[in-house]
């Protein structure tokens, strides 16, 4: 297309970014400058607003529609004026077109500043932006509100004296195509200056903009864009490390009067490599000169040698190795400040997702602010930069300068490995091209959704489909899958799908829909949170960055170390084990000798003991083996003699910064060896009463009755107080009628024993001397069910808390087991609905898996449970679940508390369960089933 027919707007690269911030000695994250700038005239800054949304100034404001209209009050810049107390919250599709916002600003620029050109630059403004400095009109209303803007003010300004900026923002754009691509979304609308806005004065020869191409290899090409060039000079560039350290000399070339371009190469032997394992970054100085070589203009640009390729049929290559990509889709959003952010907060939310061996995010769906990318180049992350379009597109005249602005301003960025043009249909095709136009990598440009470039990036494909569309020719890179809405997706249904995506031919890995709930507190409610039902709850973290339990799940999924043979680990474990442990390096590009292999072995708690922390009997830990990735290692960890003696090994796996990149715990002793310690037989009777409708045992103060007409749990009393455990066990599913029912004396202790025809076949209740109530049960299950077991009825409003010997924190689901760790937890009673409301975590209800103990603490006393055999799953209660869940729901059985070997998978907002892969599937149960289970009621 001809880029005569657009009216770009006159762009740089130079806003409140590395070099922007550069000459005031500080880097946009907020630290020292790595090293000045060259020597000579240098961009001089004057921040309007404060930096970012922790650090606010305030200006003249007031908003014409909803909350606090007409009335002139200051507002803290940059922000979004809903999120303090002005105009109307709005969650996408509806537009309100006479929202506006007016903002005054009075400033004086130096007075120095004489024959410079000065701009008034804008990082971001929601949505059309009309901007007068001393009541004249800067330039055209500016379209599009996620991208930079500048204009050239230096005819307006007065230098040394006061001036006015006055800014009008439209909430909406006077362009149905940027509504289209920008507001009717599926997200929160928010207004207003949200970025820094800044007055930038260059000198009058300049250098307007660099864009670097730095290949692995050691290959340097910049094109450096000029202005004002009145005599011929010279482009001279240097290299350097972070240090200030120049890497080879300097290399330059000449430009003749005028030019307004110049490409500049030079190339570094063995240069350190960026990728998101190793983010290695230098700095390249950047001087404009006369002839002579007297400096007329100098910056500094930060980038990464990093190549970046799509090779046809196979996958993504960074550096020339395969890569897989394991992402998150990031809105910028915080409950208090909208899409207003800080350096902080964007190194919160980077961390949060490298802890959760994340190497990728995709920017959903717009581009971020700069410090978000700065702090993705230092701490390691790939990036889809993505231009807006949520289902809709830019028309090409407004478009093609926001490709203009994003690319220019992001281009140098060694984390962006894609540019996004659009989502899910947002694309403008007549735009694809022009990336290439600022871009000298040459980045792919994809299509979210599509298959465009030789990647397949469809959406909430099922398991079957993900599988089909793998047999074909197209790289599969889903760039959205497994939406979280509330507690599905995400971490439920990943193993499978990891199964699928995570290595081999076509493959290129994924991104989970999303990174954070986007609950918005409002002002207008008392301050509650709304996600807007269940539009706004996709989260794997909540709103304040609360991990939901799919974060740890994802975690061990995604850790770049993984076991070569888990299933022993679950099932056989500690039979055959020598102390070493087989395997796999899942990194890109590191090999595993730079790991750690720390160990311990413990002794756990028992009920009732003050602290919940395991006693750690032994440790140590090991250097990583020599395994390059994609191969397989062996550790030797160098146990002692005695560790089978421990009850509990667990490992962490640190990375060669040393952080914990995966965590092991595994069981040694058993379910039967714990209630061996924990139940222990006294001296003792045990009395008996009986009338026509129940037998009731009594012994050291627990009075336990069982029906007769049923053979359950009918009441139990501790020392006069009534405990409400009752009627069980009762079949979770099957059926069970009584045939016969006896007791008798046993030893130190006394029987019930009930016997059913159908599902259930025995029950066997036995009250020891020392008050431990012991339960036998068998059934007989066969065929595929949502879960196999029995319930008892206890109030869940009588419920405190617990603390339990098993799996945990977190609760599980069939195809969500993996993230949990053996040990000794405790949490309170909660009534969370995930991603909807409280959200305190872990949630209290639900599926608990590998119980050993729990001890339910109620306001009637502490009730223990104790199992003998492997494998039960203690389920608490029904949790609560939000509003219109769709799929992402899970059955649950009856009664309050249930003795299961078996429970059901969840789905998500857009698939069933049994849509998303193997674990998905009910559990197709075998023939007979035993338990045995102690139960003790104390004070």
């Amino acid at each position: 297309m001809e880029i005569n027919r657009r009216k770009v707007l006159e762009l740089g690269a130079t806003g409140i970014g590395v070099a922007g911030l550069s000459v005031l000695g500080v880097s946009a994250l907020g630290v020292p400058a790595a090293v000045a700038a060259p020597a000579g005239p240098a961009t001089e800054t004057l921040l309007l607003t404060g930096s970012d949304a922790d650090n606010t100034v305030p200006w003249d404001f007031q908003v014409t529609e909803g909350r606090n209209a007409g009335v002139w009050r200051t507002i803290p810049t940059p922000s979004n004026w809903e999120c303090h107390g002005f105009g109307t919250y709005q969650w996408g599709w509806n537009l309100r077109p006479n929202e506006k916002g007016l903002y005054r600003r009075r400033f004086t620029p130096s007075s120095t500043w004489s024959g410079r050109r000065i701009f008034v630059v804008f990082e971001g403004s929601m949505t059309d932006t009309e901007v007068r400095i001393n009541g004249t009109l800067a330039g055209p209303v500016h379209q599009g509100g996620f991208y930079r803007f500048r204009y050239d003010v230096t005819s307006l300004v007065r230098l040394g004296q006061e001036n006015l900026l006055e800014v009008t923002v439209s909430r909406d754009s006077t362009n149905n195509s940027v509504n289209d691509a920008e507001r009717r979304g599926d997200y929160w609308n928010f207004s207003g200056i949200y970025r820094p806005v800044s007055l930038q004065a260059f000198p009058a020869s300049r250098i307007d903009r660099v864009a670097i191409d730095a290949r692995h290899t050691g290959a340097f090409r910049m094109d450096v864009h000029l202005a004002g060039l009145s005599a011929a000079g010279r482009v001279v560039g240097q290299l350097r490390q972070l240090d200030g350290t120049a890497v080879g000399g300097p290399f330059s070339v000449a430009v003749s009067s005028g030019a307004t371009a110049a490409t500049l190469t030079t190339s570094v032997p063995s240069p350190q490599a960026w990728t998101a394992e190793t983010p290695n970054l230098y700095l390249v100085d950047v001087q404009l000169t006369t002839s002579g070589g007297t400096p007329l203009h100098g910056t500094t640009e930060r980038f990464g040698f990093r190549t970046i390729e799509v090779r046809a049929g196979d996958g993504v290559y960074v550096n020339g190795s395969k890569v897989i990509l394991k992402g998150t889709n990031r809105h910028t959003f915080w409950p208090t400040l909208g899409r207003a952010s800080s350096p902080r907060m964007a190194r919160m939310d980077i961390l949060l997702m490298k802890e959760m061996n994340n190497n990728a995010v995709r920017m959903s769906h717009y581009p971020p602010d700069t410090f978000f990318l700065d702090l993705c180049d230092e701490l390691g992350l790939y990036v889809i930069d993505e231009l807006a379009g949520w289902q809709k597109r830019y028309d090409e005249n407004v478009g093609a300068p926001l490709v203009a602005s994003m690319v220019t301003r992001d281009v140098n960025h060694p984390s962006i490995i894609m540019w996004a043009n659009g989502n899910e249909g947002g694309w403008n095709t007549a735009l694809d091209d022009d990336y290439a136009r600022y871009d000298p990598q040459r980045r792919p440009v994809i299509h979210p959704w599509a298959t465009f470039g030789g990647l397949n990036t469809d959406h909430y494909e099922t398991y079957d489909s993900t599988r089909n569309i793998l047999n074909g020719s197209a790289i599969h890179l889903p760039t959205e899958f497994l939406h979280a809405l509330y507690d599905g997706g995400a971490g439920a249904g990943l193993n499978d799908y990891w199964a699928l995506l995570g290595a081999g031919t076509r493959r290129a890995g994924g991104f989970i829909w999303a990174f954070v709930d986007e609950g918005l507190r409002r002002d207008d409610r008392g301050g509650a949170i709304d996600t807007t039902g269940n539009s706004g709850p996709d989260g794997i973290l909540g709103p304040f960055r609360e991990k939901e339990a799919s974060f740890y799940t994802i975690r061990d999924i995604w850790s770049p170390v993984q076991l070569a043979n888990p299933g022993y680990y679950t099932t056989t474990f500690p039979t055959g084990f020598d102390g070493r442990v087989n395997v796999v390096n899942r990194y890109d590009h590191t090999n595993l000798q730079g790991c750690r292999f720390s160990w311990q072995l413990l002794r756990q708690a028992a009920p009732g003991t003050s602290s919940t922390a395991p006693t750690v009997i032994a440790q140590g830990a090991v250097a990583g083996p020599n395994t390059a990735p994609g191969a397989t290692g062996s550790v030797a960890l160098g146990l002692p003699g005695t560790w089978a003696d421990a009850d509990t090994l667990r490992i962490d796996v640190l990375d060669p910064t040393g952080r914990t990149i995966g965590t092991w715990s595994w069981r040694i002793k058993k379910a039967v060896d714990f209630a061996r310690r924990i139940v222990v037989p006294t001296s003792g009777t045990t009395s008996v009463t009986e009338d026509s409708t129940s037998v009731t045992m009594t012994a050291n103060g627990a009075a336990i009755t069982i029906s007769k007409s049923s053979g359950r749990l009918s009441r139990v009393n501790r020392n006069g107080t009534t405990v409400s455990l009752t009627n069980g066990p009762v079949m979770a599913v099957g059926s069970a009628a009584l045939t016969g029912i006896s007791h008798f004396r046993d030893g130190t202790g006394h029987v019930v024993q009930a016997t059913y025809s159908g599902d259930l076949n025995q029950v066997r209740w036995r009250l020891d001397s020392n008050g431990w109530l012991r339960l036998e049960y068998r059934y007989t299950r066969t065929g595929p069910h949502d879960f196999l077991g029995v319930n008892l009825d206890y109030p869940e409003n009588r419920v405190l808390g617990m603390t339990w010997l098993g799996d945990g924190p977190y609760r599980v689901w069939k195809n969500r087991m993996r993230g949990v760790h053996h040990g000794v937890w405790t949490k309170d009673y909660n009534r969370t609905a995930t991603g909807a409301s409280a959200w305190q975590y872990p949630e209290f209800k639900g599926y608990h898996a590998n119980t050993y103990w729990a001890a339910l603490r109620t306001t009637e006393g502490t009730i223990t449970l104790v199992s003998e055999q492997e494998n039960l799953f203690l389920r608490l209660f029904t949790p609560d679940v939000g509003a219109s869940p769709m799929s992402a729901t899970a059955p649950f059985p009856g009664g309050g508390i249930s003795l299961l070997d078996a429970i059901p998978a969840i789905g998500n907002k857009f698939h069933t369960a049994d849509t998303l892969g193997p674990e998905g599937q009910r559990t197709t149960a075998t023939g007979q089933y035993n338990r045995t289970v102690h139960f003790r009621f104390t004070a």
